[in-house]
């Protein structure tokens, strides 16, 4: 938009002859602007896969275990659990780290439409059992029917 500058006049009262215009330089380049937003999405779709990781569990070891379907409703019970008291509950791909004291809530408003209500832990085996029985206690306050731990098959030797 042009700039409207007044001008001083001479004289008693006498108007000059005409205003004053000039032009600013105040407009934003979009070509570049463009390009950095462009290399900024490449960037982010890039490294948010990289980013989406689950909470590290060492599984315990059992010999005969069945098969479980991934559309269940785990509590991953970390080994960071005895400093924290957070467990991770995961469904769907999607973790949300808690602390041990909201899981029997947290339980109840997940459980409150399924007719299954059964839950798997999956605890670290550095645990101690006292640990796993809080989580099991808070998990049972959440109305949880059947809790069973998850462990993984041992290594062929």
């Amino acid at each position: 938009m042009p700039k409207v500058l007044p001008t001083s006049s001479s004289g008693g009262g006498h108007r000059a002859r005409g205003r004053r215009v000039s032009t600013t330089l105040a407009e934003i380049n979009v070509i570049p602007l463009v390009d950095v937003m462009l290399v900024l999405l490449i960037i982010f779709m890039i490294a948010a896969p990289m980013l989406q990781r689950g909470v590290e569990v060492s599984l315990p070891q059992a010999t005969r275990s069945p098969e479980i379907a991934s559309e269940r409703l785990f509590v991953d019970v970390p080994f960071s659990y005895r400093q924290d008291r957070r467990v991770s509950i995961s469904r769907d791909g999607k973790n949300e780290a808690i602390p041990v004291q909201a899981l029997g809530e947290r339980m109840r408003q997940r459980l409150i439409n399924r007719t299954d209500k059964q839950v798997f832990v999956r605890p670290d085996r550095r645990l101690l059992v006292q640990d796993l029985l809080d989580v099991f206690d808070a998990l049972t306050a959440g109305g949880v029917a059947n809790a069973g731990i998850v462990t993984e098959f041992p290594e062929a030797r």
